[in-house]
């Protein structure tokens, strides 16, 4: 594992446009103060918006079995009394 690299307060003030654009492409960085560590710069984790079908496939394999029946009763047993049954006729 390689370690993050250090740079200054001053440096990030200075290069900040650069150092960005770094952390937006995933790299990480340690950032010091008087040579002293203070903080870490860490690009945030992304949430994904697309799962691929074979991921969702290998998933569904080994999820438990669903039963329609029983599936409707918990979800009668949450909603309450005053909240109104969007399928009755």
């Amino acid at each position: 594992m390689t370690a993050q690299p250090e740079i200054s307060q001053r440096d990030l003030r200075l290069r900040s446009r650069e150092i960005m654009d770094a952390v937006e492409g995933g790299q990480a960085f340690t950032v010091t103060r008087d040579g002293h560590r203070i903080g870490e710069l860490v690009p945030l984790r992304r949430k994904r918006q697309f799962v691929p079908r074979s991921e969702f496939a290998a998933l569904s394999r080994t999820a438990p079995a669903l039963d329609p029946d029983r599936f409707r009763a918990d979800l009668d047993d949450v909603l309450t009394d005053g909240e109104i049954d969007p399928y009755a006729r």
